[in-house]
């Protein structure tokens, strides 16, 4: 029988292939061998040597006999495995060559080969037989040959260059075929092979987007890089030994490093700690200590980490600190800002307690110290060292034992080491007039360090700071105590503030507020007291709407003395009676004068070289109660919205009465309680209440985006500064949350008339001339000269006929007709004379 060439190569190519990568054996082999049997019923069969190759269970049962021992089939089957593998190598070698595709028989194809079709060439057909396409037989090849190459590498290092590159030859075949059904590669070990090739090669390229750590970690360590080799990986669990042939010192360390790496991944992973790692800690070093906090913190930064992973790295730290029999390098970690962030305050006392017990240098005979001085100092070390700790460390207790340390090597005032510490003006005399000097620092460090804490809102970090500090000055100084417990008042104003301005709708417990009044009412004249505390104090009260004690029960001493107190008993009493059925004139009247104050400059008079009088004016007057910068600062700090509605209607009758502007003039709610002219309008600063109204209005809208008034207020700052884009923004939104998106009628007295037509302005000053059609149909009365004005510009910078769904009113619609008729305009007018808008009118129109 002839068969094609390609056909008969493709034959014995399978056949080879077969025999290295299934351990399949061909039939003229088998001939080569005989079989042993034997005759004697009670000894059993004797397994040939091709059923090795064929069933790859025998090797194993073998093995699990009692006494396995040599078998004669079996070292055969190694032997013509050997002696055969050049001449497969060569076989498989030689199909790479092969550039078309492939043919196998088939059971219809045996069959056809004895009857008369062959006669017909159908067996020649390329329908006949199964299609091996040449790149899937190149697939096989290659990886089968880089398997025989990589087992050869052991004694041959070359062929190990020959197996990664038919590696590399398999992968990239893989990616080019759609379909491998006839391809017998395990890609799971293909990759294996791969890595494994790369490493023992030194094919590693560091640019590669694809390389795995793994690759660039060997990579590095070929190089003798080892530092970079050690910080690649910080969260692979990756094992190193050493060996003979790689003694240096930086392969050591980068052993410690990964082995460091391996024990927080155990960590994160709930595993248990590796022997090891356990050994390492037999010998540590505050190198090594560093380098692992590095990693934990960089582990937890990467992973987002779960409320179990921070649980598991919070025992790891805690272990460590258990172990550690230097007490150095456990402060190095009970300092750290990740162990103060993991662990809870309760688990830090207990550890404390257990390495006070453990401590050496405690003296257990003399007399009980306060709990805040109960911790041992321990082995110094550079000063340098302890004082970067010293700027770190937000533990006070860890504080004071570092300036202890620190006092011990050097006499300085310590307290001036970081530039950035500020204790207020107000204290400095009294905290730099203590006489022992550690105490100073610590009093200095501890206030500044709360005050910082305080600034980035981390309380539970400021009331340790503050806590300590108040137990170490009650003992030597009622004054400090009292500047303390003032500064615990603050903080915990802020913290009850803070979370009201998240969302918190938790009224202050009855204890902050007695706290605040008897810091209002306080009159210790030889403490020191802050302006700031007074003024929150004062805008606390304001927030939470103790108008009653503001009014009525504080002393009159006070609101002559203290300018916040007296701003604030105002304005309660100002909201106080905006509810009632008059609107109070006599208590706005007062407020008003305050703010104009505020907000007036200097006059004076100076006469000319000519002889003639003319006015000068400074930019802020010293008659208010306070500096307008001042007065800004502390109506930033209320969030009460009648407070607000108030100080908003004051700003902007105060803002229309300086601009002169009737025409234009912006809308508020309650503007009637407020006088509607002003004596001495020269000397207000008009700049300064423009930028004022500016600011009160956007602070406002930050905590409440949604109040419709201070919306269309917004939106008529804007309008008449001539900000059209932006004052339309405002009207639509204030449209909008007052009518659920537009989906219910609007109030009446949302888009007035005199809204709308401003509306209609942005509109037109924007070259949206059809939106200006579109609104002038919501007047009380059309405006049709406006519509139809607009309806003529043919520059519109809107969707112009898109918007013709919402034109209902038919006058509008008959001129919007003629119009596009006169111009040709067919397919517009169509567009015109179709039914629409019914329901934007029923949704919108109908409310105004």
């Amino acid at each position: 029988m002839k068969l094609k060439s390609n056909r008969a190569s493709s034959q014995i190519i399978a056949i080879s292939s077969s025999l290295l990568h299934q351990g399949r054996m061909s039939a003229e082999a088998a001939d080569r061998v005989a079989t042993v049997t034997s005759s004697r019923p009670s000894t059993p069969l004797q397994v040939s040597w091709f059923e090795f190759l064929l069933d790859g269970s025998l090797l194993e049962k073998h093995l699990q006999n009692t006494n396995p021992g040599p078998c004669s089939s079996l070292r055969w089957c190694s032997r013509l495995l050997k002696e055969q593998a050049a001449d497969s190598i060569s076989v498989l070698e030689g199909a790479l060559r092969l550039k078309k595709d492939s043919y196998v028989h088939t059971l219809r194809t045996l069959d056809l080969l004895g009857s008369d079709a062959a006669t017909n060439g159908e067996t020649e057909s390329s329908t006949a037989g199964l299609r091996i396409s040449a790149d899937e037989l190149h697939c096989q090849v290659h990886y089968d040959l880089g398997g025989i190459f990589f087992q050869q590498g052991c004694t041959d290092q070359p062929a190990y260059e020959k197996a990664r590159d038919h590696f590399r030859m398999t992968k990239e075949l893989l990616k080019k075929l759609d379909v491998t059904v006839h391809l017998h590669v395990d890609e799971k070990r293909l990759a294996g092979y791969w890595n494994a090739c790369k490493a023992l090669t030194g094919d590693c390229d560091l640019a590669d987007p694809h390389m795995t750590q793994y690759d660039q970690i060997n990579s590095l360590i070929r190089a003798h890089n080892y530092q970079v080799g050690a910080n690649a990986a910080p969260r692979n669990r990756l094992e190193m030994f050493r060996t003979r042939n790689h003694v240096e010192s930086g392969l050591d360390e980068v052993c410690h490093k990964l082995c460091v790496c391996n024990a927080v991944r155990d960590a994160l992973e709930g595993e248990v700690l590796s022997i090891r790692f356990q050994q390492l800690l037999l010998k540590p070093n505050k190198c090594m200590v560093d380098f692992m906090l590095e990693v934990c913190t960089r582990s937890l930064d990467r992973d987002q980490p779960s409320e179990m992973s921070r649980r598991n790295m919070a025992g790891l730290l805690r272990t460590l600190c258990e172990n550690l029999e230097d007490l150095s390098l456990v402060f190095t970690i009970t300092s750290h800002k990740l162990f103060l962030e993991l662990l809870r305050d309760e688990d830090r006392k207990v550890l404390m307690e257990q390495m006070r017990k453990r401590s050496a240098t405690i003296n257990l005979s003399a007399k009980p110290l306060p709990s805040f001085y109960d911790i041992p100092a321990s082995a110094s070390v550079s000063i340098g060292q302890q004082e970067q700790q010293l700027v770190l460390s937000l533990d006070p207790r860890r504080i004071r034992q570092i300036l202890i340390e620190l006092h011990g090597m050097a006499e300085r005032p310590f307290w001036r080491v970081n530039s950035k510490w500020d204790v207020p003006s107000d204290y400095i005399n009294v905290v730099l007039a203590i006489k022992d000097n550690l105490t100073k620092d610590l009093v200095y460090i501890l206030v500044a360090k709360g005050l910082h804490c305080i600034s980035i809102k981390d309380f539970g970090h400021a009331r340790q700071l503050f806590s300590a500090c108040l137990e170490l000055v009650t003992e030597f100084s009622p004054k400090l105590r009292q500047v303390m417990l003032n500064e615990m008042l603050l903080l915990d104003i802020r913290a009850h503030e803070t979370m009201a301005a998240e969302g918190s709708k938790e009224r202050p417990p009855p204890d902050l507020v007695s706290r605040v009044r008897g810091y209002l009412e306080m009159r210790i004249h030889d403490v020191p007291l802050r302006q700031v505390i007074g003024e929150e104090c004062v805008a606390f009260m304001l927030n939470w709407r103790e108008n009653d004690y503001l009014t009525l029960q504080v002393p009159p001493s006070l609101v002559m003395n203290n300018p916040y107190i007296k701003l604030g008993q105002l304005l309660a009493s100002t909201c106080k009676e905006l509810p009632g059925p008059k609107e109070s004139r006599r208590t706005a009247k007062e407020l008003w004068d305050v703010v104009v104050q505020i907000c007036s400059v200097s006059v004076q008079h100076k006469r000319s070289s000519d002889g003639r009088l003319g006015l000068i004016k400074q930019r802020e007057s010293s008659l208010g109660i306070m500096q307008r910068s001042k007065f800004i600062t502390f109506i930033k700090k209320l969030r009460e919205p009648l407070v607000l509605t108030t100080l908003i209607s004051l700003f902007v009758r105060l803002h229309s009465i300086v601009r002169d502007d009737i025409v234009n003039e912006v809308a508020a709610e309650h503007l009637s309680i407020w006088p509607s002219s002003l004596p001495n309008i020269q000397t207000v600063d008009v700049e300064a209440v423009a930028v004022t109204v500016k600011e009160l209005v956007s602070y406002a809208l930050t905590l409440n985006p949604n109040n419709q008034s201070w919306l269309v207020t917004q939106a008529d700052i804007y309008f008449v500064t001539n900000q059209y884009s932006a004052a339309l923004s405002f009207y639509l939104q204030a449209g909008a949350v007052c009518s659920d998106f537009f989906t219910k009628p609007l109030p009446p007295d949302v888009y007035t008339d005199q809204v709308l037509k401003r509306m209609i302005k942005c509109c037109s000053m924007m070259n949206c001339h059809t939106q200006v059609a579109v609104l002038c149909q919501f007047l009380r009365e059309v405006d049709y000269m406006t519509a139809f004005k607009a309806l003529q510009e043919q520059n519109s910078h809107d969707a112009m006929d898109s918007f013709y769904d919402y034109i209902w009113d038919v006058t509008i619609l008959e001129y919007l007709t003629h119009i596009h008729h006169k111009r040709g305009e067919m397919e517009k007018r169509q567009i015109a004379v179709s039914p629409q808008g019914l329901v934007f009118q029923a949704v919108v129109g109908g409310g105004v």
